[in-house]
């Protein structure tokens, strides 16, 4: 089983009360030039993207620019239609695999719907059957095209509230198509960024995160143990309080633990959370989730992922 890792490239991002907006815009040369720098000689790059439905619109602008020389698109389908409406939903999802699945690796059905903030879809009225039945028609629409090639799933977040209701409404609407459709699950997790994890546990919080999302969160939904996992969204920002130089230490304490527990909870790859800072010099912590300053220079922590890139894939299997 091979490994394989990614990022988001973008500079926009959101946090708890509405979008960040870079500011330095995009610059298609600079983040080509350091996706070449972090993908190295290893055979495959994963490029997250979003694409909003309803308007259509696309972070990063224009992925399919970084999909070459071996890097594929992990693009994520959010569902914001406020309505709850799915027809037109379902359409924009066909026509999206149509479209794009050349140049696909992973095609992510809704984004953190089971989180209720303004930026993600957990917000959005009827989110539970988008997702399942937007899983349904990407995949039939791909073995229909012959993208035999193309990752259907979705994401979550981690959910320590045993109350939470999220998963078995999940398990209630999910049919033997979605079963038979979903190729993937994958995760967004942050730790020690909104709950601080004590010096020298970090591995230890990572494993309780992905063995506890795995054993308990995906068996409450009927998804059993052979789906394989993906972290999707991963990071830890600099800024005030949090230094260039423990950013890089957390890279690498938590890429080498996820990696280690490949083979046991059969996660698949790794993708970081984000490749640029939306502003060096703002105030809080979203600002600065980059292994890029905002002016394209390098944080030591992109020294150390385009290394653990390179040691993790390049001729290697996890087992």
């Amino acid at each position: 089983m091979t490994f394989t890792f990614g990022i988001y490239p973008g500079g926009l991002l959101g946090d708890e009360a509405g979008l960040i907006p870079p500011v330095r815009p995009d610059d298609p040369a600079e983040i080509t030039a350091a996706l070449r720098e972090l993908q190295g000689e290893a055979a495959e790059l994963l490029v997250r993207a979003y694409r909003l439905y309803p308007d259509g619109a696309h972070t990063p602008e224009r992925p399919e620019r970084y999909a070459v020389e071996g890097r594929k698109l992990d693009l994520v389908l959010q569902f914001r239609e406020r309505s709850g409406e799915l027809a037109g939903w379902l359409d924009f999802v066909r026509r999206t695999v149509r479209a794009e699945g050349p140049r696909l690796a992973l095609l992510q059905i809704c984004e953190e719907p089971n989180l209720d903030l303004p930026v993600l879809d957990g917000s959005t009225p009827n989110v539970r059957r988008a997702l399942v039945e937007g899983v349904v028609a990407a995949k039939e629409e791909a073995l229909a095209c012959g993208y035999d090639h193309l990752a259907v799933g979705f994401n979550a977040v981690p959910s320590f509230d045993p109350a939470d209701t999220f998963w078995p409404e999940l398990g209630r609407l999910a049919d033997e198509r979605f079963h038979r459709a979903l190729d993937y699950v994958g995760l967004d997790f942050f730790p020690d960024v909104f709950r601080p994890v004590p010096e020298g546990r970090l591995a230890d919080a990572v494993r309780a995160v992905l063995t506890g999302f795995r054993n308990d969160a995906l068996p409450r939904a009927g998804i059993g143990p052979a789906v394989p996992l993906r972290i999707c969204e991963n990071g830890w920002p600099t800024g005030p309080g949090r230094s260039e130089a423990r950013q890089a230490e957390v890279v690498e304490q938590v890429v080498r633990a996820v990696a280690g527990l490949a083979g046991e909870l059969a996660v698949r790859s790794y993708s970081f959370f984000s490749l640029r800072d939306a502003d060096s010099a703002g105030p809080g912590p979203f600002h600065h989730f980059g292994l890029l300053r905002d002016d394209w220079t390098r944080k030591p922590a992109f020294g150390v992922y385009r290394q653990l890139v390179a040691e993790l894939t390049i001729g290697q299997s996890i087992d």
